[in-house]
């Protein structure tokens, strides 16, 4: 049984996406960041001292884990699933893993900030997070020209970049501009554990689509 602490946003349906991709047996505990006060509790500082979503403790061996990246690497390795063991093909799925985690995800999130919630406070800003934003996008459709999936396979690659896709919205972005990243978005969006995880810890909106 995995203990996860959640929230609402692309790095929380990370890890929900994972544990039903899984077949994990898994309990939900909402930490909801838009109060300002249950990421500040002592015990889920215990659980993630950088008191942020998401998190987990895996009671069958009493790891607990902070930082997206990290848990699905995590559950990977537990289950075995969505990391290939071919060397040449993990490692691209790692490098995918960190170029979310390292690129897409700040900048992405940086352009909800000021496009999204500050719209006209800081143009500059808009301007340069969008623009890097559509570059990312850019650099996403090319890699899925020639395949399916990121890395070829579907993977925690895919479950990482996956939900931040989901707010193209919120980014000003056209998914018609990058065909293949459209294709593989829609996709992914059909599976049926995707359909669930995203609406962990609860339901919000139908699935965003283009």
């Amino acid at each position: 049984m995995i203990d996860l602490y959640s929230w609402t946003t692309p790095n929380g349906r990370k890890v929900s996406i994972m544990l039903e991709e899984c077949g994990l047996p898994y309990e939900t505990h909402s930490i909801d960041i838009t109060t300002n006060k249950d990421q500040f509790e002592p015990s889920f500082l215990k659980i993630s001292p950088n008191n942020r979503i998401p998190a987990i403790v895996d009671r069958d061996t009493g790891q607990s884990l902070m930082e997206s990246g990290a848990i699905l690497l995590y559950l990977a390795e537990k289950t075995g699933k969505f990391l290939s063991t071919d060397a040449a093909t993990r490692w691209q799925t790692i490098e995918w893993l960190m170029w979310q985690m390292g690129g897409l995800g700040p900048m992405a999130g940086q352009t909800h900030h000021f496009v999204k919630f500050n719209k006209g406070a800081a143009p500059y800003a808009e301007e340069r997070y969008v623009n890097e934003t559509k570059r990312l996008y850019g650099v996403l459709d090319k890699q899925l020209a020639d395949r399916d999936y990121i890395a070829g396979d579907y993977s925690i690659a895919d479950m990482s970049v996956w939900p931040w896709i989901s707010r193209f919205e919120w980014q000003t972005i056209d998914l018609n501009e990058f065909a293949n990243v459209k294709r593989w978005y829609v996709d992914i969006a059909g599976r049926d554990a995707v359909q669930k995880g995203y609406h962990v810890p609860k339901f919000t909106a139908d699935i965003p689509m283009p």
